[in-house]
């Protein structure tokens, strides 16, 4: 196997449960069996949910697991200057635009009208700001409204052109389809980047050769690599692992009160014990 660099990213909301220990182990034992680094990133950039605690939880399952990453912790509040770096770059190439949309109207317009797009994440926006003059952007803008910077897709893959699609090591090769989400936000005043941009970016700056992650995710590859694309970064290999699901068929989850890799320490279970569970499920 060729030497890779992958990675496992967590987000402080909550505690590990087995779909994490799952996910961090299946990245780490590509890494280890090509020789190579498996590095943890801290996906941070939601300050509403993200709690400090929480991150030093996770720190601590993963050492206990022995899963801590072969370098320093990449904290993605940490590094808000190259997401601001790369939101000035998409605008320079003028694909990005401000929508001053509430998440109300947003969806009193998909309502409003028939047969509105749909995509991985739901109804596409429905442009509502996209045809805004530039006049009455700025104007708004510097009236102080709130708003978020979405990516205009049509514009931005006709600049991207006959882009590369991606390979996933599991399903093949996959052409590129960005139109699926939409006119994505990148981000938003509480939000300085996206999921889809931050990725991105932290990816490139790891040097990240293959991506590991559920394949939940796989359909945000498309806008991933079109992101890439446009800001002249590589595209790295990607692998979309299945997920963990409850004895009900639920996939594993924060939200739905997945057991939490602290309840099953308290229970003396062992780290190679709870990996064991993990690649068991």
């Amino acid at each position: 196997m060729d030497a890779v660099v992958t990675r496992f990213a967590p987000s402080p909301t909550g505690r590990l449960h087995l779909g994490h220990v799952f996910a961090a182990a299946f990245a780490r034992d590509l890494a280890r069996a090509a020789g190579s680094r498996y590095l943890v990133r801290i996906e941070d950039l939601d300050f509403g949910r993200c709690r400090p605690e929480y991150e030093a939880a996770i720190l601590d399952d993963l050492a206990w697991l022995g899963l801590a990453g072969d370098a320093a912790v990449r904290r993605q509040s940490q590094h808000l200057a190259d997401y601001r770096a790369a939101l000035d770059r998409l605008q320079a190439l003028g694909v990005l635009y401000p929508c001053f949309c509430s998440r109300r109207r947003i969806a009193e317009e998909i309502r409003a009208s028939a047969g509105a797009p749909q995509g991985p994440e739901g109804p596409h926006y429905p442009g509502i700001c996209r045809g805004l003059s530039a006049a009455e952007r700025r104007l708004r803008v510097a009236g102080g409204e709130s708003y978020a910077l979405r990516l205009d897709c049509a514009k931005a893959a006709a600049l991207a052109g006959r882009a590369p699609g991606f390979v996933d090591e599991e399903r093949g090769r996959f052409a590129l389809q960005p139109e699926r989400f939409g006119d994505v936000a990148l981000a938003r005043k509480e939000l300085p980047a996206s999921y889809h941009l931050a990725v991105v970016v932290d990816d490139a700056l790891q040097g990240i050769s293959l991506v590991t992650r559920g394949e939940d995710l796989l359909p945000a590859t498309h806008v991933h690599c079109l992101l890439q694309s446009l800001l002249g970064l590589p595209t790295p290999r990607y692998r979309h692992h299945r997920l963990l699901s409850n004895a009900h068929g639920a996939r594993l989850s924060k939200r739905d009160g997945a057991a939490a890799i602290e309840a099953l320490r308290r229970t003396g279970l062992q780290p190679a014990e709870v990996l064991a569970l993990a690649r068991s499920r």
